[in-house]
């Protein structure tokens, strides 16, 4: 057992979106691109960005806005196979 605190996974936040916490392994490469990413948000919005806020707003800008969940009955149509986490923009840009 660890001594490290335990972080709830998800969390509702005050704007009516919710919150993630994960852990990802990304290469030493993307995470300077975020660098990259996070310096031109800071230039942009005249103050500091961090990695998280850098990640969060590549993710908004890199795919429509997401639809909100719908109700019980109205389930959306099966995924077909071939969609899944390969389906998710990449940060690098490569395959």
């Amino acid at each position: 057992m660890t001594n490290a605190p335990q972080v709830s996974a998800m969390h509702a936040l005050p704007d009516g979106e919710a919150e993630l916490s994960l852990v990802v392994r990304i290469p030493w490469e993307d995470v300077a691109r975020l660098g990259q990413e996070a310096g031109r948000l800071a230039s942009q919005m005249q103050r500091p960005v961090t990695l998280d806020e850098a990640v969060s707003y590549r993710l908004r800008s890199t795919r429509p806005s997401a639809s909100h969940a719908k109700p019980s009955g109205e389930q959306p149509a099966a995924v077909s196979s071939g969609a899944g986490v390969t389906s998710l923009p990449r940060i690098s840009g490569t395959a």
